[in-house]
């Protein structure tokens, strides 16, 4: 899913602050900072700040290196984080699951 958020990266005593492009289950897509200096395979933990209520603690792996992006899969989702990643995805698949016709469930 599309989305628009801040994550913060962290491994060990590094991190970086970046924008996430897409979302979904089993990981997230987010733009590649100038000073990025880690590999395909390294672990980490993200801090997903959707909004200003929402944040979301996972630990990852990096999978994806590109020049302007960085794929994350999850290794671990905490258990009391779950109910909000899932809403988080099922909204939008309830807006992108919406009838394009015009008409309404009244």
């Amino acid at each position: 899913m599309p989305i628009r958020s801040i994550v913060l990266v962290s491994m060990g005593a590094r991190s970086w602050e970046t924008e996430v492009e897409n979302i979904s289950a089993t990981g997230l897509l987010a733009l590649r900072p100038a000073d990025w200096n880690a590999n395909a395979g390294d672990r980490c933990v993200l801090d997903l700040l959707v909004g200003t209520e929402l944040h979301i603690h996972l630990e990852a792996n990096v999978t994806r290196l590109t020049p302007n992006h960085i794929g994350f899969a999850y290794t671990s989702i905490p258990e009391d984080k779950e109910h909000a990643l899932w809403g988080l995805l099922g909204q939008f698949a309830d807006n992108t699951e919406a009838p394009m016709d015009g008409s309404s469930a009244d």
